[in-house]
């Protein structure tokens, strides 16, 4: 079994995927249709994107009528913020070595 951030990883991936997360983030509610108009893909394929970004958890649907309305889903990117925040520990430690070792260089 893969790690969560590992499917968010593979989603994320995908330069049409992360776009039409981005889209969603800062647009809102939207269908297929207005999500298809400035994507440079058929519906089709927006369609099949829109499920994976679904089943990592990062977009949610909701029935509208005869269409169904996308949003993001912002807290499904936790896995990635726990896997930086790992990162950003690791690089702390090694500035503030570096600045001890700028101010050793400078007395």
């Amino acid at each position: 079994m893969h790690a969560p951030s590992d499917l968010l990883f593979r989603t994320l991936g995908d330069p049409t995927r992360r776009a039409l997360f981005e889209r969603l983030a800062r647009g809102g509610d939207l269908n297929v249709r207005v999500l298809t108009e400035h994507s440079g893909v058929s519906q089709p394929a927006v369609s099949r994107h829109l499920g994976v970004l679904r089943r990592a958890g990062l977009v949610e649907a909701r029935p509208a009528g005869r269409e169904t309305r996308y949003r993001a889903r912002p807290q499904g990117l936790a896995p990635l913020l726990g896997w930086m925040e790992l990162y950003a520990a690791f690089w702390a430690q090694r500035f503030d070595a570096l600045e001890d070792s700028l101010k050793r260089m400078d007395q």
